[in-house]
């Protein structure tokens, strides 16, 4: 029975009045669809990733102008699926031709694995066999339904950790990090969701590459529709010139095929009961070998500035999870300083985007809003080589300034992020020195601290962030940081440093509590933020710079929290 992915309702689509609709992706064009309602977090970035490839390669827009008029006036269901039509036969995942995502090869050669293999935070043989896996067990899933396997597959194609020799690594490397652009508001449709993270055919074409209108037949853009470029010998690397420029949304480093049975069962991912299931799956080594400077636009890289001729690294996600204090390097270029080159999808947005509804105006403030009140979704696992640590995934805002102001406004979030993290540090520090008597040598990940303070200084981070929008946008001069705005700042630190001290110095120690010691390290942490100890000039410089005194109104408020 054929399953075509273009064709078949395989989505579970989230409407305007909450009801769940399995439909085909053509969905994404009917208005009263708001999004995507998968059973896992890492199927709905995945999903996402799936339709932004489909609209990017069925619809590409040519300029700004195009696009704009697309987000203003989505296409009807019925001409979406017309455009998707010369596609479909790339999206068929099953029968005696190319499947979707798989080996053209049946891979009849290797021996059956389950299909939980496809699931990156499955246990792997060792685990099993060594009785470690303590966090993702064993036994958790041994049928999916053909949705779910599609889903499967796809998100282990796009996100593929390192699995040994032989194993290929996806495209961006393991474990990526992925970050979108999202409306502000949560009843906007899932077509303004999706689209907000398509960018034109230039803006996809990197030196060496050349674009041509897509083909389904073309297998430098869809790699199943031909035999594997199988690794097993040195020159066989997938390099970008050698590729279609929409390759890296269809990037397949594993050799992989499907198993279908015709039997009713119910699929331990999403519940529903099936006709049709996977239980087994082949798997051989030496898929693609992805080599060179791939940047996936969907995918922040940092690049060493240092070292011009080496190939970016994608962004990976952190064990101490996504925060405001990455927020500047997901959003904003440094390309020359610190290397950091965010997602081509966000850079679009921030300089492109924009700029393009404030010279067009074609709709009045309504389009203006919906643009420049963004959010930015990232989201990925923490990959310990090819053991997953955790899946984050985070919202925030997403602000936008003009091309000329966006180096200040980095200046300032840089600044805004070195003092948190000056005095994350010290809070911790001093934790630690109230609760061991010798904390150099005191063992254990102390992370959850500096968590703690960055969780409770985020809404005033992102006040501080709107702040600086309002102030670059009242002038095309260059401005002073805003005093009012960097007082508050360090106030919220100051506050939120000493209360999380007062919450842990005398609880959770590991030897006796010691009031001595935790008194002296309460007087060390006040004297550092009051900007009076000698390792305090990060304090002092950040008063100056933002104009604002440190002394009598100190006064008063260590009255107050003594």
């Amino acid at each position: 029975m054929d399953v075509n992915l273009l064709n078949n309702p395989w989505l579970p689509f989230r409407t305007k009045d909450g009801a769940i609709d399995y439909r085909p992706p053509t969905a994404v064009a009917d208005p009263e669809i708001v999004d995507l309602a998968l059973p896992r977090a890492d199927f709905q970035g995945a999903a996402y990733q799936i339709l932004i490839g489909l609209l990017q390669t069925a619809l590409p827009p040519q300029d700004h102008g195009d696009w704009l008029d697309r987000f203003i006036e989505p296409p009807s269901v019925e001409e979406l699926e017309a455009a998707l039509v010369p596609f479909a036969a790339a999206f068929e995942l099953d029968g005696g031709g190319p499947r979707f995502m798989q080996d053209l090869d049946p891979l009849d050669d290797v021996k059956e694995a389950t299909v939980s293999g496809l699931l990156i935070d499955a246990p792997g043989a060792n685990g099993i066999k060594n009785n470690t896996d303590f966090f993702v067990k064993r036994g958790r899933v041994e049928v999916m339904c053909e949705d779910c396997a599609a889903l499967a597959l796809f998100t282990m194609q796009i996100n593929a950790p390192a699995g040994g020799a032989g194993i290929r690594v996806g495209l961006r490397g393991g474990g990526p990090l992925t970050t979108l652009v999202l409306p502000e508001s949560a009843e906007a449709s899932l077509w303004s969701r999706l689209w907000l993270n398509v960018v034109t055919s230039k803006a996809l074409t990197r030196s060496g590459q050349s674009w041509q209108t897509p083909r389904v037949d073309n297998d430098s853009l869809f790699p199943w529709m031909a035999p594997t470029r199988v690794s097993d010998k040195k020159g066989t690397e997938v390099l970008p010139e050698d590729m279609h420029p929409l390759h890296p949304f269809w990037s397949m480093p594993r050799r992989f095929r499907l198993l279908f049975d015709d039997e009713p069962c119910r699929c331990d991912v999403c519940g529903r009961e099936a006709g049709r299931i996977v239980r087994h799956i082949r798997a051989k080594k030496q898929g693609a070998n992805y080599d060179g400077p791939w940047l996936h636009p969907l995918t922040p890289y940092r690049r060493d500035p240092k070292k011009p001729s080496e190939p970016p690294l994608s962004t990976k996600g952190q064990p101490g999870g996504l925060g405001y204090q990455h927020w500047s390097n997901l959003v904003l270029n440094d390309a020359d300083a610190s290397g950091a080159l965010p997602a081509l999808v966000v850079q679009d947005y921030v300089s492109q985007k924009v700029r393009a509804v404030d010279e067009e105006r074609r709709v009045g403030e309504e389009i203006d809003a919906l643009l420049k009140h963004a959010r930015l979704w990232a989201f990925g696992y923490d990959m310990d080589n090819m053991k997953p640590r955790g899946w984050y995934g985070v919202e925030m805002p997403l602000v936008a300034v003009s091309p000329m102001q966006q180096e200040q406004l980095r200046a300032w979030v840089q600044r805004f992020t070195d003092l948190a993290r000056q005095v994350a540090w010290m809070v911790r520090t001093q934790i630690k020195n109230a609760w061991f008597d010798r904390p150099g040598e005191a063992k254990g990940d102390m992370g959850h601290i500096d968590m703690a303070f960055y969780d409770a200084t985020r809404g005033a981070f992102f006040y501080a962030l709107h702040a600086f929008q309002q102030t670059l946008a009242a002038t095309d001069e260059a401005p002073r940081l805003p005093s009012e705005v960097a007082k508050r700042w360090y106030h919220t630190l100051r506050r939120e440093g000493m209360t999380l001290f007062e919450e842990q110095a005398l609880s959770g120690a590991l030897e006796a509590v010691d009031l001595q010691r935790a008194t002296a390290a309460r007087r060390q942490l006040q004297s550092f933020l009051a900007g009076r100890s000698k390792g305090s000039k990060a304090i002092r410089q950040f008063a100056e710079t933002g104009g604002f005194p440190l002394t009598a109104q100190l006064a008063a408020t260590e009255e107050g929290m003594s």
